[in-house]
């Protein structure tokens, strides 16, 4: 609603290279795609961003408060970040490439992650007296598996629907690209995690291997439109191979308490996959030129913008409101407490 309200305003309306102002309650559209299609579309890009942060901030978090900061994302953050790369800003006039949104979406969502894990600080037992970490588990595999199937065929969607059109050969030529380009990073994602932690812990993990397939998919979506097929499997190689390594760096070296790996599949994954745009990209496949240096330049300019105002944001709520439930709280289950209602009976 808020995004409807001015969001989508700010981020595509008529403005300067760092925020726009004019459409709000909605804007009309000066291209061949109709407005609400436009509008719509985008409102899912930026629920995405959003909801990428409640992962990292799972099990201890007042309800209340993910209304207020996923208000301030999708009202703020989100929309001027976003008009800097696709509304026309100071990054689309450098030449910064992000197709889909590995940086104005995940790369966004993944540092606001980063915030909010670090103000709220790690859920009870998760780290002994020296500072040891404790696995939690996740309570179904089968549900984890499932889900990422779901968000795996969901990006066919988030992908090649960002053409915004499939008819005419080179549009249908240019879709058909995007669909094989972010299905071999999202298959060479999941093996690389494979490989990765059968060889680093002994045996190969499948929750490690669903987040690989995500990471994968986080980190073609930039490029996806201008890269080569082997290159999109290297993406999806380095990408989750990096977010391996991530977990486990920010987990047990960091003490930061992450559930769902949130900030190192989308934030690093991300950054990763910006960046490997730069290095890929293939102006013979569509036209499309990027540079290493732009992509990177793109990728820390939004990274720093939203860990930023997202740590401001969380540190204002942890000091007025409280961003926190009580301990006894979070043992006892914050479905029980905060909806009344038991999710397992």
């Amino acid at each position: 609603v808020l995004y409807w309200i001015a969001g989508f305003s700010i981020m595509y309306g008529v403005g300067n290279g760092f925020i726009g102002w004019d459409g709000f309650f909605f804007i009309g559209s000066d291209s061949n795609v109709p407005a609400e299609a436009t509008f719509i579309f985008q409102t899912v890009f930026c629920a995405t961003a959003a909801t990428i942060v409640s992962g990292a901030m799972a099990e201890r978090t007042k309800f209340s408060m993910y209304f207020v900061y996923s208000m301030v994302i999708s009202l703020i953050i989100y929309p001027i970040e976003g008009h800097w790369s696709w509304g026309g800003g100071w990054l689309s006039e450098m030449g910064f490439h992000d197709f889909a949104g590995s940086t104005v979406v995940h790369l966004c969502g993944g540092v606001l992650a980063l915030a909010g894990a670090i103000v709220l600080g790690p859920r009870v037992g998760k780290y002994d007296k020296n500072g040891k970490s404790k696995a939690i588990p996740g309570h179904s595999l089968t549900l984890c598996a499932l889900g990422v199937f779901c968000l795996w065929v969901g990006w066919f969607g988030f992908n090649p629907c960002s053409t915004v059109a499939a008819t005419g050969y080179a549009n249908a030529t240019s879709m058909s690209h995007v669909f094989v380009t972010t299905n071999m990073a999202a298959a060479t994602g999941g093996l690389a995690a494979l490989v990765y932690t059968w060889l680093i812990d002994g045996k190969p993990s499948l929750s490690m291997v669903c987040n690989g397939i995500l990471a994968g998919l986080v980190g073609i979506t930039a490029g996806c439109d201008c890269v080569s097929i082997w290159a999109a499997a290297v993406i999806g190689v380095v990408t989750s191979a990096v977010m391996c390594f991530s977990v486990s760096f920010l987990d047990k070296k960091c003490h930061i308490d992450d559930p769902v790996g949130a900030v190192s599949v989308h934030g690093v994954g991300g950054i990763i996959g910006t960046v490997l745009t730069g290095v890929f990209c293939d102006s013979a496949i569509n036209g499309t030129e990027a540079s290493v240096g732009v992509q990177t330049l793109g990728a820390l300019a939004v990274g720093a913008f939203a860990f930023v105002l997202g740590l401001g944001v969380f540190m204002l709520i942890k000091k007025t409101h409280g961003l926190r439930v009580e301990r006894r709280i979070e043992e006892e289950g914050l479905d029980v407490y905060e909806h009344g209602e038991a999710c397992y009976n």
